[in-house]
């Protein structure tokens, strides 16, 4: 098969808070060139990349066995597309990462890639606050682990959805140490230790948003001026590891209101996510508590294991499905408007409106191109388009219109497509890591195309 890569010019891209509707026809534009779909959305449970419940797996130092290959496969039929790797180095609390240590790592990563998933990847070097084994390493042990793990990190960035920052006491969770990782300037070491040897693909989650404001010696949100920037705040989300568990979360927050705020800000742009904990002193989250507190903060992943009853909860009371379903980004074709027939070698233009009815928006860069398959002879064209995916935010519709230079593409009758693919090399082509878009009879899961369900006609 033929596959021909070109790129399109933007012309217009717009975002529009506008109700989403749909019949699900192709029709004529009266006095115009042009036809016009509307696009039935889809109610069901879609796996994509970066977002939705996650499975935790544990691994402990040199372990004999970690990941497991038909594990990871088999959490696609459970619409599970992340895992949180939970990696203890207690072996290694006062010397270098053994060679071990290191190949384990990579053997992991290689499984996860296998199997077409990604992780949230976290290191602590205890699981526990009582008794001897209730210590976490020095400082300068901990740089030392950071830079063994670089390489891997970097070489292996396509299959890290996004790395919690880790390290500090139990479970790395940042509440204690035995070795005073909790200072200010040993978490701001730790931190821009992490940041210096991850990949700018990469994002970074913290404990509490009190700690990404010590660090960064400000409580001023990211915004769109700083976005997906280099700086390194613009690179830095949230983690809370007891979600609607008490009134501050267990001591999530110190300034409960207006560290929430903060959150609600730059989740626009930075993820946030984590896992629930036994509620103490508040009744169990119902439907409507964790789906306001979710669209507010912007949830982008929750552990489906821990804590189980929470969950159960919202199963017995029939929101659960919801939040598979909107838990992170879910990306809706409304509506499209393309030409009738095109010559060949010129141009031409079409638009298209995306809604996100997801928590979330997606946080990492994907490549977003318009394919066209010629009906008779199979040969395919992908046209690389402009649209930034990361720009759909929640509760938006946006309205794009490209223009796209057909010079080399033959005359015939074309189905036309939507592909958003991995960033990385090597796994632009992978299905398993393109978006699919939640509609009805739009999806071809062996390629990861999206059906525009239009056929264009290239004439002489």
């Amino acid at each position: 098969m033929e596959i021909v890569r070109k790129f399109g010019i933007i012309i217009l891209l717009t975002t529009l808070n506008v109700s989403f509707f749909a019949c699900g026809k192709s029709e004529p534009v009266e006095g115009s060139e042009e036809n016009q779909i509307t696009y039935v959305s889809s109610t069901s449970v879609i796996t994509n990349p970066e977002r939705g419940f996650y499975h935790q797996v544990t691994v402990f130092s040199e372990a004999e066995e970690s990941m497991n290959l038909a594990y990871l496969q088999n959490m696609k039929s459970q619409n599970i597309s992340l895992i949180l790797g939970m990696y203890y180095l207690e072996k290694f609390k006062n010397s270098p990462l053994s060679q071990k240590e290191l190949d384990l790592l990579r053997s992991d990563f290689s499984k996860l890639r296998e199997a077409g998933v990604k992780c949230i990847l976290r290191f602590a070097y205890t699981n526990t606050m009582e008794g001897e084994n209730a210590t976490d390493a020095p400082i300068d042990i901990v740089e030392t682990h950071i830079d063994q793990l670089a390489p891997i990190l970097q070489e292996n960035s396509d299959v890290i959805a996004f790395m919690q920052a880790g390290f500090i006491g139990a479970w790395g969770e940042w509440h204690s140490s035995s070795n005073n990782l909790t200072s200010t300037e040993n978490k701001k070491r730790i931190v821009n230790k992490l940041l210096d040897v991850l990949p700018l693909d990469v994002m970074l989650q913290i404990r509490t948003p009190l700690a990404k404001q010590e660090v960064f010696s400000t409580s001023d949100p990211v915004d769109i001026s700083i976005a997906f920037s280099d700086e390194k705040r613009a690179r830095v989300g949230h983690h809370n590891d007891c979600f609607l568990a008490s009134t501050d979360d267990y001591g999530t927050y110190s300034n409960i209101e207006a560290e929430k705020e903060y959150i609600h800000d730059e989740a626009l742009y930075v993820p946030a996510g984590g896992e629930t904990c036994p509620p103490s002193g508040i009744q169990m989250a119902d439907c409507s508590t964790a789906r306001t507190e979710m669209e507010y903060l912007r949830w982008t992943y929750l552990h489906v294991d821990y804590y189980q009853p929470v969950i159960n909860n919202w199963d017995d009371l029939g929101c659960y499905e919801e939040f598979k379903r909107r838990l992170g980004y879910r990306l809706e074709l409304v509506e499209g408007s393309f030409p009738k027939e095109v010559k060949k070698g010129e141009s031409f233009s079409f638009r298209l409106k995306i809604k996100n009815s997801g928590f979330a928006p997606v946080y990492k860069h994907k490549i977003t191109s318009l394919v066209l398959k010629n009906k008779q002879t199979g040969s395919v064209s992908e046209y690389e388009l402009q649209l930034d995916i990361r720009e759909l935010k929640p509760s938006a519709i946006k309205e794009l219109n490209e223009e796209i230079n057909l010079s080399g593409t033959d005359t015939g009758a074309y189905d036309m497509y939507l592909k958003v693919s991995d960033d990385s090399e090597n796994l632009k082509n992978r299905h398993e890591y393109c978006i699919q878009l939640a509609n009805q009879n739009t999806w071809v899961p062996d390629e990861g195309l999206n059906d525009l369900q239009y056929s264009l006609v290239i004439t002489n």
